[in-house]
C-alpha cells in the first residue's frame, strides 16, 4: 500500500505523472502558481508595468518553469526514481556551466568547491537511498 504523503516534492510530482495524463497536471500546478505570485509581482512594479515586460516575464516563465517541469515530469515518467534522483543531482553544476558559457559569468573557486560539494552529496543520498530500499525489498535468506 503506497503512502499518502507527497514529501519529498518529487513524491508528489511523480503521482501527478502517474495519475494525470500527458501535461493536464502540470498546466494547473502553473495555473495556481500563476494566480498566487501574480498580485505580488503586479504590486512590486508599482506602473512600471509594459507589454515588453510582460512578454519578458511570459518567456521566463515558460523557459524557468514550464518547459523544464513539462520535461522532468515525462522523465518521472520513464526513468526509474533513483536515476532521476542522480540527475536532479547534476542540476547546480549544470546551471553553473551554462552561466560560465552562456553568461560568461566567473565564479570563485570557492563556490566551485561548493557546487561540487552539494553535487556529490545529493547523488550519495540518491545512490545510498536507492541501496537502502533494495536492500528492504530483498527478502532475508532463511537457513
Amino acid at each position: 500500500m503506497r503512502s499518502a504523503s507527497c514529501w519529498p516534492p518529487w513524491r508528489a510530482s511523480s503521482r501527478v505523472g502517474e495519475r494525470v495524463p500527458g501535461g493536464a497536471g502540470l498546466a494547473a500546478a502553473l495555473v495556481v502558481a500563476a494566480l498566487v505570485t501574480t498580485p505580488t509581482g503586479i504590486a512590486s512594479v508599482s506602473g512600471h508595468l509594459t507589454w515588453v515586460a510582460v512578454a519578458a516575464a511570459a518567456g521566463v516563465a515558460l523557459l524557468s518553469s514550464a518547459l523544464p517541469w513539462s520535461l522532468e515530469l515525462e522523465a518521472l515518467r520513464r526513468v526509474p526514481a533513483g536515476v532521476f534522483s542522480i540527475l536532479m543531482s547534476l542540476e547546480p553544476g549544470v546551471a553553473a556551466l551554462s552561466g560560465w558559457a552562456l553568461l560568461h559569468e566567473h565564479l570563485l573557486v570557492r563556490q566551485w568547491a561548493g557546487i561540487g560539494v552539494v553535487v556529490v552529496a545529493s547523488a550519495g543520498a540518491a545512490t545510498t537511498n536507492a541501496r537502502a530500499r533494495a536492500e528492504l525489498s530483498t527478502p532475508a535468506v532463511q537457513s
